[in-house]
């Protein structure tokens, strides 16, 4: 991807986090990444919808590759669960509570009105859920069982995001991870002792 590309579509992305998509102009986006007016529909033909869709896309493969580094990183599964959790609370708390995900915050917003938007979102939320559950199962964790917690997990986590930045506090974060930590831990225990769920 040429840098230029690649600013774009970081410069929307933090944009994307902070004011929305509605609330995010072309021109702001160009001026954020220092690129040319042109540049915009010479990398993305469809316009705005197109770089949102490719924002989002691109967004989400990043999230999931960090928590496949926070995961390889762990001594073990809860631990790794509690991280992210943690790292997410870290990070809204440096930003003065402005850089959620920007996936979510996008999908609030256009899931009714942009199916091009909604479409990239699911794709998304739908990658992170098939890396969560392979994770839960690379465990031990039943498939079934295993992707009940995947989504439970991104439940709490794109939950509590909300909570947080409306409260301005990392509280919401917290209680969320720790009951994801303990879904988990709770999970681990029954395949150790060797029950069907």
């Amino acid at each position: 991807m040429p840098a230029t590309k690649d600013r774009i579509i970081d410069s929307s992305a933090e944009l994307f986090r902070r004011q929305g998509y509605a609330g995010t102009g072309i021109k702001q986006i160009l001026a954020a990444a220092n690129a040319p007016f042109g540049s915009l529909y010479h990398f993305f033909p469809g316009g705005k919808e197109q770089l949102g869709a490719e924002t989002i896309r691109t967004s989400g493969q990043l999230y999931l590759e960090l928590f496949a580094t926070i995961a390889a990183q762990a001594p073990d599964v809860p631990s790794a669960v509690g991280a992210f959790f943690s790292g997410a609370a870290h990070t809204l708390a440096q930003t003065d509570y402005a850089d959620a995900c920007p996936i979510a915050t996008v999908a609030l917003e256009v899931a009714s009105t942009n199916e091009p938007l909604r479409q990239a979102s699911a794709d998304v939320f739908d990658s992170w859920i098939a890396g969560a559950t392979q994770y839960f199962a690379t465990a031990g964790i039943p498939r079934r069982r295993a992707r009940e917690l995947a989504l439970s997990m991104l439940c709490l986590l794109e939950g509590a995001f909300v909570f947080c930045r409306a409260m301005r506090s990392t509280e919401p974060l917290e209680i969320a991870g720790a009951s994801a930590v303990a879904a988990v831990r709770e999970a681990l225990e029954s395949v150790a002792a060797g029950s069907p769920n």
